[in-house]
């Protein structure tokens, strides 16, 4: 019997459901600090990025890419970070976050620097626009 896939406990406490794409499931981190997504591979098993297939892995670029484009569009990014570290959360999901110049945590990496800051509720006009922004079919 195939493992089904099930989002980690860890990952489904710190954020919310977006959209689901052809391989992962787009969700935002509830951290209104950064426009912070996560995508996470529907497949059951995946700890790092050589455990997908070549064609996960080029479908996964492709969805990485979609989900950059959409954040620089909405909100003009000065650099954009594309992150997997896996160290508390074994389950391969990929951070996508827009970075600014003037953000709480610029020039280092977010984790850890402030405390996160919840969006107010899932109807914040930030989480609508980026559900409607990355809610389309993906662009090849």
């Amino acid at each position: 019997m195939t493992e089904a896939f099930e989002l980690h406990p860890h990952l489904a406490a710190d954020s919310f459901a977006i959209t689901t794409w052809q391989l992962c499931e787009v969700r935002v981190i509830n951290d209104a600090n950064y426009p912070w997504l996560v995508l996470v591979p529907r497949k059951a098993g995946l700890k790092d990025f050589d455990d997908l297939s070549p064609e996960d892995m080029a479908l996964a670029g492709e969805e990485i890419r979609q989900a950059s484009r959409a954040l620089r569009k909405l909100y003009r990014p000065d650099k954009m970070n594309v992150a997997a570290l896996g160290n508390q959360v074994p389950q391969l999901h990929i951070h996508v976050v827009a970075r600014f110049h003037g953000d709480a945590a610029w020039p280092n990496p977010i984790w850890g620097v402030v405390p996160a800051r919840p969006y107010p509720d899932q109807d914040d006009e930030r989480l609508v626009a980026l559900k409607e922004a990355l809610s389309g079919e993906i662009e090849v």
